[in-house]
């Protein structure tokens, strides 16, 4: 859709694994692999939004097209929304957020969420797995997101809540994947937005539109992308280590 963007934030500054977007799977580097598959969707324009010159050099390099910004966003949001200023284009009206250590997404359920949020008009929305490991629910590191329908296919459900931990008691429970379509107006409201406590407190940036009381609508992804947060998976992974290894990735 020539209306919308693909914006990806990324940073060398990852806490569980320093300069993760520059480790390599078969020899190409982590946003590489994340640039070339925003790039297939076809979508429309993809940029990476950075505020490190060693990963600006590192998409460039290879042809990429890629955005320096500053570089104490408190957010990835903040980084692409100042990337998304910088484009200067008024036709826009959707930004897609993927998340730079993501190399192993499946483009298709992002296009299956753009086109349920543009029929829908959502404001924002995102996306969610299922949960298939009872662990999973008290692993700080694999966010969850309660909706308040069951999550099909062919729908979108407002979120609930969204957080680290929860007891497999509820209704409703999924995996977050750290993936955001915004409205543009809704994506300049949230940057214009304090931060919360209880964003704070969770590192968890959608909080601060739940504390708001701006809406975010959730579809349900087909497959469960793999999230690089470990070093486990630097080069080429069999299936097998693919499957053992699996840290989604947080917002």
């Amino acid at each position: 859709m020539s209306n919308t963007v693909i914006l990806i934030p990324s940073r060398l500054a990852a806490t569980r694994l320093p300069n993760k977007p520059l480790l390599k799977i078969n020899n190409i580097s982590i946003i590489n692999h994340v640039y070339k598959i925003a790039k297939s969707s076809l979508i429309g324009e993809s940029y990476v939004a950075t505020g490190d010159k060693e990963i600006f050099e590192e998409v460039t390099k290879l042809g990429g097209k890629c955005i320096l910004t500053k570089k104490d966003h408190k957010t990835g949001t903040d980084r692409i929304f100042e990337a998304y200023q910088e484009l200067r284009d008024d036709n826009i009206e959707y930004v897609i957020n993927l998340q730079g250590d993501e190399p192993m997404l499946d483009i298709e359920d992002v296009n299956n969420l753009l086109k349920k949020t543009v029929k829908k008009k959502s404001k924002i929305s995102t996306l969610a797995c299922q949960i298939e490991d009872e662990k999973f629910f008290l692993n700080k590191n694999v966010v969850k997101v309660t909706t308040k329908e069951e999550l099909h296919q062919n729908n979108l459900s407002t979120a609930s809540s969204f957080t680290r931990e929860i007891e497999n008691t509820q209704k409703n429970i999924y995996h977050h994947i750290g993936i955001y379509i915004y409205n543009v107006t809704y994506l300049e409201r949230f940057v214009q937005l304090e931060q919360t406590q209880n964003e704070k407190s969770q590192k968890l940036e959608q909080l601060r539109l739940m504390d708001n009381n701006i809406e975010i609508d959730v579809g349900l992804a087909k497959t469960k992308p793999i999230g690089v947060d470990t070093c486990l998976l630097y080069t080429s992974p069999s299936p097998r280590d693919v499957e053992e290894s699996r840290m989604p990735s947080s917002a």
